[in-house]
């Protein structure tokens, strides 16, 4: 793999995201999460905070993939990246790390927000990792989930269905609504639980306990798998099939 096509591939991502208005949807979601919770109170806005940050590098990375995707599919992309000498692995890893690096963008958008209206507390090292690790992990997840995705359409509704399985368990446990001990131990193998556990370390009334690092550790051994023996496999096949070959 060669850092520099790696680079110059992300790039041209990161040109595609603004072709197909993706960074103006940002900054438009943005600007309506900061609309709402700046009405919101202090106490209530500690809870909610997290929550936003959460669903934007979770539910909005699957979202942002996904849709760059089925318009390469439209648009017969994928057959011209194929006679370039990219390799696989570098084609997934710039889509990859195009897709972080405009999340976190997204997410910056709403801190900065917060941070000058509202005066939050953050540690900012520690909700960059947060953010990073799971846009990173779900972006690669979501590109996993494009692969047998037929319309887009159908893509949406399957990661409502996705959200409804994973991330309601997660939000009613972090707004106290399941409060049961046990259920704790159920969420560790939920990754939006984790990405909850890693965004909520970037604030400074976070209490650091197992939750974390176990976390950390999910998110980040499961992007490597995920990406090694899930998306890298498959790539080919998706590739062959997107190009009419």
């Amino acid at each position: 793999m060669k850092a520099s096509r790696v680079w110059v591939l992300v790039k041209g991502e990161l040109l595609r995201l603004n072709k197909y208005n993706i960074f103006a949807i940002s900054i438009l979601v943005a600007i309506i999460w900061g609309v709402m919770l700046y009405f919101v109170n202090s106490t209530i806005l500690a809870t909610l905070l997290p929550m936003v940050l959460l669903v934007d590098a979770s539910m909005m990375s699957i979202m942002y993939i996904g849709s760059v995707m089925f318009f390469e599919k439209s648009e017969f992309t994928i057959s011209t990246m194929l006679v370039t000498p990219s390799t696989n692995a570098e084609l997934v890893l710039s889509k990859v790390l195009a897709n972080t690096i405009h999340n976190l963008f997204s997410s910056v958008l709403i801190i900065i927000a917060f941070v000058l209206l509202k005066d939050v507390k953050l540690n900012y090292f520690l909700i960059f990792v947060g953010i990073v690790v799971t846009t990173t992990f779900f972006t690669i997840f979501g590109y996993y989930m494009a692969y047998f995705q037929k319309n887009f359409t159908g893509m949406l509704v399957n990661i409502m269905i996705f959200a409804f399985a994973l991330l309601i368990p997660s939000l009613l446990y972090e707004v106290h609504v399941i409060t049961a001990d046990w259920f704790q131990y159920v969420l560790v193998i939920n990754p939006f639980q984790a990405g909850a556990e890693l965004i909520g370390g970037g604030f400074k009334d976070y209490v650091f306990e197992w939750q974390y690092y176990f976390s950390l550790a999910y998110l980040l051994i499961g992007t490597v798998l995920v990406y090694r023996f899930l998306v890298l496999p498959k790539f080919h096949d998706y590739s062959i099939r997107q190009s009419g070959v």
